[in-house]
């Protein structure tokens, strides 16, 4: 029996109809692995390690996604246990926060069960360590009691697969990424192939756009699905307020333009870092948190959402004393960058960390 495909209209439209953007993001996420765009790597190393393990009738090797958000790593994972006809499970490492809250999500798994466990990294150190011996040897000491009459039950658990997915690898620690049978990373996209899945996707939600449109939107994507999808909802509600429904580049140009998404993918937070950065720090270098008070945003929000875009794209620089803009950002601003370049300065300013 093959996967059910996640492209199923029927959802698609009843969760459209209700306004549910998450079930409309879910509804365009591909069901089979044959069905994913991009990612050819990381898709025929995963194809291989399940079709053997469908081989051999056994659960597959537990498998550690990482890579940006909006990558995929959710989707992949519902693939996998659709790939397998398995149950997933979906649990998320904030919110194990005890072993014992891990210790029922494993004794309620079956044989052949896919548990899948986003944000892995967070996952507080007690549960992690119980992980350990659940991924090894399918099993877990479940300690009942305190102090010297506290005593350990071993508890077996079916084999499983666990698909773990993280924004920050570098924060697992070794023992927990070497238990892990396969490990992928994915990449962000090229602009090529987030055209077929803004074609795909227009689609699905019966919005008719042509090839300029679709790479208009793609273009400025930040080579991301998520931000792809979400790009060309709003870009349909301009066409069908503004227009007659149909998706063209210059159609797609106003639209992405009144919502503040510039020619490159930059937004407003990007924008107002670098204009800060150049406009009232002379290009830096200038600490984060100073930047962050500058733009109105949190110091997390800043490093987080705008800092790793901006740093990919040539615009911005992380130096031991500050952040600086680039002459790409200078330009890109329309600005013309100071004589004295801070690019790769060694001098700091009053507003250094």
């Amino acid at each position: 029996m093959r996967p059910v495909s996640y492209e199923d209209p029927r959802a698609l439209v009843d969760a459209d109809a209700a306004g549910d953007e998450r079930a409309v993001e879910a509804a365009l996420r591909p069901g089979t692995l044959d069905e994913v765009i991009g990612q050819e790597r990381v898709r025929e190393q995963l194809g291989l390690v399940l079709e053997a393990a469908r081989g051999r009738g056994r659960a597959p090797d537990h498998v550690l996604l990482s890579g940006p958000p909006g990558l995929g790593k959710t989707t992949m994972a519902i693939i996998i246990a659709a790939e397998m006809e398995a149950p997933l499970r979906i649990t998320s490492g904030p919110a194990i926060q005890h072993a014992g809250d891990l210790a029922a999500i494993l004794s309620g798994l079956n044989e052949r069960d896919v548990l899948f466990l986003d944000e892995i990294h967070r996952m507080s150190r007690p549960a992690e360590e119980m992980l350990y011996m659940a991924m090894e040897d399918f099993r877990v000491d479940v300690i009942v009691g305190k102090g010297p009459g506290a005593t350990a039950i071993p508890l077996t658990i079916p084999p499983f697969t666990l698909v773990g997915a993280t924004t920050r690898a570098g924060l697992l620690p070794g023992p927990l990424r070497d238990r892990f049978g396969y490990t992928g990373h994915l990449e962000f996209y090229e602009t090529h192939e987030l055209q077929e899945i803004v074609t795909r996707s227009a689609r699905l939600l019966h919005v008719p756009v042509d090839c300029d449109g679709a790479a208009e939107i793609a273009s400025r994507s930040r080579g991301t699905p998520r931000i792809a999808n979400r790009l060309l909802r709003r870009v349909r509600d301009f066409a069908q307020v503004r227009a007659d429904g149909a998706v063209t580049q210059p159609l797609a140009h106003a639209a992405l333009a009144l919502f503040e998404v510039d020619e490159l993918g930059l937004d407003r937070l990007d924008l107002g870092v670098l204009d800060a950065l150049c406009r009232r720090f002379g290009g830096g270098p200038v600490g984060l948190s100073t930047l962050a008070v500058a733009v109105g945003e949190e110091r997390e929000t800043v490093e987080e959402m705008a800092e790793p875009f901006l740093v990919r794209s040539g615009y911005l620089a992380r130096t031991p004393r500050g952040r600086v803009a680039t002459p790409a950002a200078w330009e890109h601003l329309g600005l013309v960058a100071p004589q004295r370049a801070h690019f790769g300065s060694r001098s700091g300013t009053l507003f250094d960390e």
